[in-house]
């Protein structure tokens, strides 16, 4: 049946198969030339394995029996022994080799062509796949699940359990071909590009893109990344301890073929002009009735939208737009994780259906942040894992100068796949000119927060964290870490740095917990620790702190957690117009005038209307009116250069001015 199979699916230009090896000190195998159907239907998170078609590969060509090891991979630069056992994998001569970049790869492949005197590359996507497959059209070329001889642990986790990378020690495909689904990814000469549905002669995708594609998954990767279709990619220069590859020995002529993705309706119409806000009243009181920014996308969009929308950063734009961003998924720990945006245009009153804003293919997306630096540039700041958990995340950055309509090639601006590289919304420019960007120092809800700064306008960042391991965050206390996760950070007026976070709450005098404050007066190196006098804020829930253009600080945050905090602790009290209190429970926005030492003003967010309304991701159903405001959400927030102040919770989007906030 077996071969009957494989009869079916391969239409062979050659009678005969063989497994001839390579004289070369690395085994090859020659694989047929044939034609197969790649691809699948591409339901959900797969969406980019449709549509299925046919592709024909018209020459044969050897590939490499195994993926490249340690051993074969040093004597081409036998400086990369230093990295055996990096994370506790490949530290033998006959494991994979990991830790290499596409541009790695690619100058392997040179160096063994001068070499040997012929022709090497690294396989196209579909010659992977189409020796992956070996005539067949299972999930797996083994069968529609994968046995478990073949597995490396199929898990996600945050830290490697022991496992061995040695090739060749499971069974082959009806090529001879060892670990084409798992053991490591394997890198493909090809740009990462959606399929076209039309046949195809030896297609090597477009001429330009974003991503190279990574075929074949890895240890510690879910059983379903390693199935013969799944395609997966990565950033060229990124490496990390999951990846490796395989090499080809052909002749074939490459045939640039690949269709570039289509814009996204957030980069769609973008009105290239500047200075279109216009002027607010400061004395006219202003709150606008909450409307959602997570518009579901029509069926046929095409539209990556799932379950969970969570996390946004928001920013605005010199043409008088308004640009937000967030994850999309299914599971928060997931590969299937997708960056969304959408644009609240000028003079229109309803934000844009999601589109797609960024990401990169099979990969974790924790952690967004947008900053307009008020001189033309918007900064896009994203985390980018290897696998599928948060915690050993990379840092991307990619600028706009035209609003948004058109981005840079993504850079990695921290590549090591670490903790303290979680981003938060809430990117600032410091009177220095310098950014910070805050991000999570580790995956647990006490890890703290840390920093990354550039001096240079994005171009170089550093972490100026000593490696000093987490403090006992308590009043009077110092350390090299931000007490509290999701920090909001602000520059005080002295250049001091200021964060306020949630987690590592720290008793006052009255022994009562309050959200942590730090304060640095050596640009991040150092921090001291001590109460607010804020109530302190737990699982999902985000605060926003920043500077108003009027000058006060601006913190948005909630009067206690609903689910976690005694009945007796729950609510604050607010006041009335006529000097009354009252029990406030929810989102509130506090003012303070003299650089977070206090926060007199405090507002409950919501103007007393009775309203149904839906937060999305952890919130769901909550009621507003005069007591009560919305009860926990992810916040992110901009202050617009018409001084209007912009926050967005998980799901919806609240419009207030400093006037409302005083009144």
């Amino acid at each position: 049946m077996k071969n009957k199979l494989f009869l079916l699916a391969v239409t062979f230009c050659l009678p005969v198969y063989s497994q001839e090896v390579s004289k070369s000190f690395i085994p090859m195998v020659q694989i047929p030339s044939g034609s197969f159907y790649m691809g699948s239907d591409g339901l959900g998170e797969d969406f980019d394995e449709a549509p299925i078609h046919q592709v024909i590969v018209s020459r044969s060509f050897r590939m490499g029996v195994t993926e490249i090891t340690n051993a074969q991979y040093e004597l081409f630069r036998p400086e990369h022994r230093e990295l055996r056992g990096k994370n506790g994998v490949s530290r033998e001569d006959d494991e994979a080799v990991v830790n290499v970049s596409y541009f790695d790869a690619v100058a392997f492949c040179d160096w063994l062509s001068q070499k040997e005197g012929k022709s090497y590359r690294l396989p196209t996507e579909a010659e992977w796949e189409y020796a992956c497959r070996a005539g067949t059209y299972t999930v797996f070329f083994a069968g529609d699940g994968l046995p478990a001889v073949y597995h490396r642990n199929q898990k996600v986790t945050r830290d490697f359990d022991p496992v061995s990378l040695k090739v060749a020690q499971t069974p082959p495909n009806a090529f001879g071909l060892y670990d084409m689904h798992g053991n490591v990814e394997e890198w493909c000469l090809d740009w990462y590009a959606p399929y076209s549905g039309e046949k195809q002669i030896d297609p090597t995708g477009p001429l330009s893109g974003e991503f190279r594609v990574t075929r074949g998954g890895s240890h510690h990767t879910p059983e379903k990344y390693l199935r013969s279709a799944n395609r997966m990619a990565m950033i060229p220069e990124d490496k990390h301890s999951q990846t490796g590859f395989r090499i080809v020995e052909t002749d074939t002529p490459l045939n640039v073929s690949g269709g570039s993705a289509p814009v996204s309706l957030n980069r769609e119409s973008v009105e290239n002009s500047s200075k279109r806000w216009k002027n607010i009243s400061a004395k006219m009181p202003i709150f606008m009735s909450p409307i959602p920014f997570v518009i579901r996308p029509a069926c046929d969009s095409g539209t990556p939208f799932y379950l969970h929308n969570h996390q946004p950063a928001v920013t605005w734009c010199d043409n008088g737009d308004l640009l937000a961003i967030w994850f999309s998924a299914n599971e928060e720990n997931g590969r299937g994780m997708v960056v969304l945006g959408s644009r609240l245009r000028r003079g229109h009153n309803n934000w844009d259906e999601a589109s797609l804003f960024f990401k990169v293919p099979d990969r974790n997306m924790t952690g967004s942040a947008l900053l307009n630096d008020g001189r033309g540039t918007i900064y896009h700041v994203n985390g980018v894992e290897a696998s599928g958990d948060w915690q050993n995340l990379a840092m991307v950055l990619r600028v706009s100068t035209d609003n948004g309509a058109s981005w840079s090639t993504p850079r990695l601006i921290a590549p090591e796949h670490a903790k303290r590289h979680q981003v938060i919304a809430g990117t600032i420019r410091t009177r220095e000119g310098w950014l910070v960007q805050a991000c999570d120092a580790g995956p647990g809800s006490h890890d703290g927060a840390a920093i990354h700064i550039s001096k240079d306008e994005g171009k170089t960042w550093y972490d100026p964290w000593d490696g000093a391991p987490l403090p006992d965050f308590k009043e009077g206390g110092t350390g090299s870490t931000i007490a509290g996760i999701h920090a909001g950070i602000v520059q005080l007026k002295n250049g001091n740095l200021m964060a306020l976070g949630r987690g590592n709450s720290i008793r006052n005098k009255e022994g009562k917990l309050r959200m942590p404050m730090s304060i640095s007066d050596d640009m991040g190196k150092n921090w001291k620790y001590m109460a607010s006098e804020l109530p302190p804020i737990d699982g999902g829930q985000r605060l926003v702190l920043m500077r108003l253009n009027e000058g006060p600080l601006l913190l948005v945050s909630f009067t206690d957690h609903p689910l976690r905090t005694p009945l007796e602790e729950r609510g604050l009290d607010f006041k009335n117009q006529d000097g009354t209190t009252y029990k406030g429970y929810g989102m509130y926005a506090a003012l303070s005038y003299d650089e977070g030492k206090t926060w007199p003003v405090k507002r409950l967010l919501t103007d007393g209307k009775e309203r149904f309304l839906n937060g999305g991701a952890w919130t769901g159903y909550f009621e507003m009116d005069e007591k009560h405001a919305e009860p926990r959400g992810y916040l992110a927030g901009t202050q617009t250069p018409d001084n209007l102040i912009h926050i967005l919770s998980s799901r919806l989007h609240y419009r207030f001015n400093l006037a409302w906030l005083e009144k």
